[in-house]
């Protein structure tokens, strides 16, 4: 430990981390005496250890990473108790004005006309128990009408009528937390219009706010792209200049991440520092040329400083995302050491900025974009720490320019192996799927991004003012088609993209604790983290699945069995909840039979009784499943039919139906959410007398996510938003 002890600074952002992450995981919202007065006794209790044993390892150790998870609990606490409540949302059409504060436009599905949304802030409802309400404290999301043409402008104050609905609930228990993204997110809902919309007051609310200014910009930097570059070629630009990414079309989206190529849609530190090294560059070739410049200033920290500047710029134009700001800071800090003359790029730099980022934003460690950012860019510094002394000698041996071409090409392959491999084990967390072939995708991708598509986007921004950007926008766009034919071509290769099942998240801890553990050390107990980061992988592969599965709302049931994934019922929410449940089964979806059985008999519908009734079998247990009940559960099921079912599931409700079997119905999921239902082998205890529920785990998602703030009440219900009582 002595050995390390210049790295032990690098486990703080961990240790913070660690903290939030114990605090998200709760099933009870904790006290203000216990969120606030615990971790500030432990504070105490630390600082009073690292006072007593300054002078020795292990206290200051122990003392710092319960200092240090403590905070990080307490900035979780803090960061969730600082967000409005989430409102409840009147449950039918209503009047809603409100002020523009974004218009995104998203590509329509399966070759449909793009879809324009704006995100409304200040919303009021005009219904008689709104009356007098303040306006919302959240945003609402509203799709127009497709044959709505209204012109809208950010800052327009607006008048709809609308059908919104709360965000939805997770599509099975463990699942994708919505609610919990969209409490930190500032978002209430979403709806759609049923009328056109009317433009009450054009841009008066927002004039001189310095965030409408910039979101007026990159609307109209979109709008000039994407007339010079139309279809895919100028969404994907877009994208790379604005930060604006919902006008890519699915089927792009698709092939970029099944080529492993989706990291170039998100803008992150791979564009902040192209465009960055473009900058610096360009600088620093003015002051060479610059005699007088040349022989005075210190041109090297000037250039930085200037690049970092138009850094800074090009982040505030896409929107200030986290792995943006991530690359920000760690941009700063490099050069900070150009300034200084220590080192650029470092692992104390990485460290900094997310100690940073935890402390402003502990939410954002729950989600995928800090994972990945953070996973690749540890594994990049840690791998050319340990081989960066192998590359440099490479290197100097270059006398040719194939010797020079095959440096260039092995830094290529060897920066896309490690930043990959840092994060496939997230990417099968997230999105349950494998791409074997990203590194022969991003050899091509990469250099075409770095010496092509970037330098002529950021001549573009440059020639915009004068309305010549065509002359850039034009050699970008042959770029791009060439980095989207490659993605669609390694897309359709055979096994570009393998499904993985579901990763608990006990198994996606163990892979960032097994990565962190690799990277940050030095000695060579480091290995130790292969075995964390190989358990995790392994994880999916050992996880018991569930044999069925209830939507949120109670209408869809899906069967897994023998390899097979059967759904069937209706749901609102249809479009969302069966992907994910495709996705975590790593199965694609077949409907129930009809009026027959699956090969393998476990699955039968309709062959005695009702064709809506089906039996599902799994070795000596039984459930009922009731897919479709036009009576709403007034028409009882036969005695006869319920005997011998361990469980009994029905898409209506129940009512007095099978009163000795386990009971899942619609007022059951409204209750609790998405059901698991695991049919068991029964206890194990010999003096136990066996009875129904032994055999039948039902694991709901309220039990799972338990009472916190952004877990909606039953039905999706939220805080009322009474007026204000009248003054006297």
């Amino acid at each position: 430990m002595l050995a390390e002890q210049r790295r032990l600074v690098l486990w703080l952002p961990v240790a913070l981390a660690l903290g939030a992450l114990f605090y998200f995981h709760l099933r009870q919202e904790p006290s203000v005496f216990y969120a606030c007065g615990v971790p500030v006794l432990m504070v105490g209790a630390a600082a009073i250890l690292l006072w007593w044993g300054w002078q020795f390892v292990w206290p200051r150790v122990i003392g710092a990473a319960c200092m240090a998870v403590s905070i990080g609990f307490l900035v979780a606490w803090g960061a969730t108790h600082r967000q409005p409540p989430m409102p409840e949302l009147p449950r039918r059409g209503v009047d809603v004005t409100g002020t523009v504060q974004a218009i995104l436009t998203f590509a329509g599905r399966d070759d449909a006309a793009p879809a324009r949304v704006v995100v409304l802030t200040g919303a009021r409802f005009e219904t008689p128990l709104d009356a007098g309400m303040l306006p919302l404290r959240r945003t609402l999301r509203l799709k127009i009408r497709a044959d709505d043409t209204t012109k809208l402008a950010l800052g327009d104050e607006i008048w709809s009528r609308a059908l919104f609905a709360p965000p939805s609930f997770p599509a099975f228990p463990g699942g994708r937390d919505v609610q919990r993204e969209a409490w930190f997110a500032g978002s209430a809902g979403s709806g759609r219009a049923l009328d056109r919309i009317e433009v009450l007051n054009t841009g008066a609310t927002s004039e001189g706010r310095i965030g409408s200014e910039i979101e007026r910009l990159r609307e109209r930097l979109d709008i000039r792209i994407r007339t010079a570059l139309p279809d895919a070629t100028g969404a994907v630009a877009s994208t790379l200049l604005t930060g604006e990414a919902t006008a890519i079309p699915r089927i792009v989206r698709q092939d970029f991440a099944a080529s492993g190529l989706s990291h170039l849609l998100a803008v992150a530190g791979l564009h902040l520092g192209l465009v960055m090294a473009v900058l610096m560059g360009t600088a620093r070739l003015g002051f060479a040329l610059w005699e007088w410049a040349a022989l005075r200033w210190p041109c090297k920290a000037l250039s930085a400083g200037a690049a970092l500047a138009g850094g800074v710029a090009y982040a505030v134009l896409t929107g200030l995302h986290l792995p943006v700001l991530r690359s920000l800071v760690m941009a700063a800090v490099a050069v900070l050491g150009i300034a200084v003359g220590r080192r650029v790029f470092s692992m104390r730099g990485l460290a900094l900025a997310a100690t940073l980022l935890v402390l402003m934003q502990p939410q954002d460690i729950m989600g995928v974009a800090f994972q990945m950012s953070f996973a690749a860019v540890m594994a990049l510094v840690a791998g050319y720490e340990v081989l960066g002394a192998r590359v440099a000698r490479f290197r100097a041996a270059a006398d040719g320019p194939v010797h020079t071409f095959l440096y260039h090409a092995t830094v290529l392959a060897l920066t896309s192996l490690l930043a990959g491999l840092a994060t496939l084990p997230i990417a099968m967390a997230y999105f349950g799927v494998v791409q074997p072939f990203f590194v022969l995708a991003n050899l091509v991708a990469v250099p075409l991004m770095a010496v092509w598509i970037m330098p002529l986007g950021m001549a573009a921004l440059a020639l915009m003012p004068l309305h010549l950007e065509v002359f850039a926008l034009r050699p970008m766009g042959w770029g791009i088609s060439l980095v989207v034919h490659l993605a669609s071509c390694v897309a359709h290769w055979p096994a570009a993209r393998l499904a993985v099942s579901f990763m608990p998240g006990w198994g996606l801890l163990s892979v960032l604790l097994g990565l962190c553990w690799l990277c940050l050390w030095r000695q060579r107990w480091r290995l130790w983290g292969l075995m964390a980061i190989g358990a995790g992988m392994a994880s999916p592969f050992f996880l018991t699945q569930p044999d069925i599965l209830i939507s949120p709302d109670g209408g869809m049931i899906a069967v897994h069995t023998n390899g097979h994934l059967f759904v069937n019922g209706h749901s609102r929410d249809a479009f969302s909840i069966q992907p994910a449940w495709e996705q975590a089964f790593a199965r694609q979806a077949e409907p129930f039979p009809s009026g027959t059985s699956t090969p393998d008999g476990s699955l039968s519908c309709g062959e005695e009784t009702d064709p809506d009734i089906c039996i599902f079998t799994k070795g000596a247990h039984s459930a009922l499943l009731r897919v479709r009940d036009t009576s709403d559960g007034t028409v009882p099921l036969p005695d006869d039919l319920c005997d011998g079912m361990d469980v009994v599931i029905s898409t209506a409700p129940l009512r007095e139906s099978c009163p000795k079997a386990v009971r899942l119905d619609r007022f059951s999921a409204w209750r609790n959410g998405a059901q698991a239902v695991f049919l068991t082998s029964g206890s194990k205890e010999p003096n136990r007398p066996k009875n129904i529920q032994d055999t039948v785990t039902v694991i709901t998602d309220r039990a799972l996510r338990g009472e916190r703030p952004w877990v909606m009440k039953p039905g999706g219900h939220g805080l009322p938003n009474l007026p204000l009582a009248p003054s006297e």
